[in-house]
């Protein structure tokens, strides 16, 4: 169940209502009462720009009820639905994306009769919401979701006891929501209010919203806690407070919601223990609580949600053992515990969960070692287990049987000695065996291992040139050997051909190693690495001079680090045709001055030239740089340095 989205049972009966309401236009043609006309065309006026043209149907000397489009009128020609969306099916049944400029008319407040105002996704409607929408008694549905609306939600909305559906979301409204505001709306089943800039406390009258089964206040500064009876919203089913400032403990009420079937409460401050009643919650599918402050324990008697698709607890506080209980949770796809302070070893259990797609327990205190049943699990295709204490010295070889892994993450586990050459019989895209401490020479059996897409054998041991079989694995398209004591030339990695969807290297980390140099001339005119987004190179003795080619990289190229590769020259003015966000050059033998054009860079966040035989005068520039990134060039001199000499 995809928590953002609005439910299907709303869109369903806002599509029927619409239907409804139209249509009740063409049954008799009623002429449009005058106060709603005018208040029509008042919207209109206030409308500076319609490049879609959809109010071009409304105009003076035509009916409202029969020829506006986007009009619906009631058999008295009131005014009851008006349904300008920026996105909706066209006559041919293909998207029409729509866009409005303007304001919202107070006007519309005059539209005594209107059930339904739907001006969601026009993208540019700004200004505020009238507080003479207040007026509209018998409305609905109020759906300005997507635009740019801006100031505060007006205490009138209390006033709408009918309401249904209430979306501002994706607006810039700001302030705190009135905490009276749904005192009296029953009858709403959804309310979104996410992607603002609303604060303060959430509203304690939600509670009282006995229809509600969606809320969706993601992605806001809320602070405070969580209303402690939300367990009082039984039929909510969506649960959305994620990317805001929450603290206190979810509350224990939360674990009466026996419809819940999505919770999303990422992103907060929220502390305290993870109520035993909420992850046995019977209609519970989605339970995102990461990355808040949550601590203690989980007990094997507080899981039993058998309906459970995905959990994410990762980046918060939790302790204990792992229980075997998670094992009934069969219904597992994905299953996240990362980055928490669990200890004791995987449970075995964990071989039932048959249809688990992806595991992630890595940055706990997990021991060694790991079960073997996990091999029965025929679905899982993400394993990660990365820097937990496992002292696995070896890579289990029943790992070889699961043919359907693509994804094996064994970073920081304790592997010691050579890799085994049973890793070319899998199917991997991802390999991680960084920080290990694995040794000996790169096995040429390694250029068969095809499937690979990013492999990363960084901080081992590796003391080996780079085989020329390397070349073969075409599809790899990351590629970190960083820290490792690899020799000899570059030729291997630079002659390896583009892969099927005409792409080379994105990321290319090869620093802190005995590579031999120089970097070869024409690297920025290679076809594998047009695409290359970070290059670093630093920390290997190469010699020679900074590639000018290296600016042909102007569509991709983001992080250039050269740092200790004892290059000398000057600093190509080519290198200003790259779209760079990083440039680390220091600690080399490079003279001459620093490009203007350079310095100058449109994205350009990190510049460190310092420690080199650099002279002149920085060229004046925007970005702010510290002192210390040209610090060590004696014949440097002017902003940031000391001005240069005039004299």
């Amino acid at each position: 169940m995809a928590i953002k989205e609005i439910t299907s049972l709303s869109i369903f009966i806002i599509c029927i209502a619409t239907i409804f309401l139209q249509s009740t236009t063409t049954i008799e043609a009623v002429l449009c009462h005058e106060t709603d006309k005018a208040a029509l065309l008042n919207f209109k006026n206030k409308i500076t720009k319609d490049p879609s043209r959809l109010l071009e149907t409304w105009n003076q000397s035509t009916d409202c009820c029969t020829h506006w489009d986007g009009v619906g009128c009631d058999h008295n020609g009131r005014v009851v639905n008006l349904s300008r969306p920026g996105v909706f099916t066209g006559p041919d049944d293909s998207p029409w994306d729509t866009e409005l400029y303007g304001t919202i008319s107070p006007s519309l407040g005059n539209l005594e009769f209107l059930q339904i105002l739907n001006l969601a996704s026009q993208k540019f409607l700004t200004g505020s919401i009238p507080s003479e929408l207040g007026k509209l008694s018998h409305l609905t549905n109020l759906l300005l979701n997507r635009n740019r609306l801006n100031g505060t939600i007006p205490t009138s909305l209390q006033n709408l006891r009918k309401l249904k559906f209430l979306s501002l979301s994706n607006n810039l409204l700001s302030g705190s929501v009135p905490d009276f505001v749904f005192q009296d709306m029953s009858s709403l089943i959804s309310l979104s209010l996410s992607e603002n800039q609303l604060s303060g406390e959430i509203p304690s009258s939600i509670v009282k919203l006995v229809s509600l089964q969606r809320l969706d206040l993601h992605k806001n500064n809320f602070s405070g806690g969580m209303p402690s009876d939300i367990g009082s919203v039984k039929n909510v089913i969506d649960i959305n407070l994620s990317e805001n400032q929450l603290s206190g403990t979810i509350p224990i009420s939360i674990g009466e919601l026996s419809k819940l079937g999505a919770l999303d409460l990422s992103l907060n401050r929220l502390s305290g223990n993870i109520p035993s009643s909420l992850l046995k919650l019977p209609s519970l599918t989605f339970c995102r609580l990461s990355d808040n402050k949550l601590s203690g324990s989980i007990s094997s008697s507080s899981i039993g949600g058998t309906g459970l698709y995905r959990l994410y607890l990762e980046n918060n506080m939790l302790t204990g053992e792992i229980p075997d209980s998670f094992g009934t949770l069969t219904s597992l796809s994905d299953l996240s515990l990362k980055n928490n302070r669990f200890t004791g070893k995987i449970p075995s259990s964990f071989g039932n969960l048959t249809n688990i797609f992806e595991i992630d327990l890595s940055r706990n205190g997990l021991s060694g070692p790991i079960p073997s049943q996990l091999v029965k699990l025929k679905s899982l295709q993400v394993l990660d287990l990365s820097f937990n204490p496992l002292n696995l010295v070896n890579i289990p070889t029943w790992l070889s049987e699961m043919k359907q892994l693509q994804r094996l993450y064994l970073a920081g586990t304790g592997l010691v000695g050579e890799l085994p050459e049973w890793l070319t019989t899998m199917g991997v895209q991802y390999l991680d065996l960084s920080s290990n401490a694995l040794a000996g020479e790169l096995p040429r059996w390694i250029g068969n291992m095809q499937s690979l897409y990013s492999l990363n054998l960084s901080n081992n041991g590796f003391h080996s040139t780079i085989p020329i079989e390397f070349k073969n694995l075409v599809g790899v398209m990351e590629l970190d050997l960083h820290s490792n004591n690899f020799t000899g030339g570059l030729e291997s990695i630079f002659d390896k051909k583009i892969n099927v969807m005409g792409m080379g290297y994105t990321i290319l980390d090869l620093s802190d190693n005995m590579f031999a140099g120089p970097i070869g001339e024409d690297i920025g005119n290679l076809d594998i690495m047009q695409f290359t987004e970070t290059l670093i190179l630093s920390n290997n003795p190469f010699g020679g001079s900074i590639p000018k080619s290296l600016g042909n990289l102007n569509n991709y190229l983001q992080t250039l680090k050269l740092e200790k590769n004892g290059l000398t020259g000057e600093i190509p003015a080519e290198l200003s045709n790259a779209n760079l966000f990083s440039i680390v050059l220091s600690n080399n033998n490079l003279t001459g001055g620093i490009p203007s054009r350079l310095i100058n860079l449109t994205w350009l966040k990190e510049l460190d030239v310092s420690n080199n035989m650099l002279s002149g005068e920085i060229p004046p520039h925007n970005a702010t740089f510290p002192a210390a990134s040209f610090e060590g060039n004696s014949g440097l001199c002017g902003s940031p340095l000391p001005p240069c000499n005039t004299a």
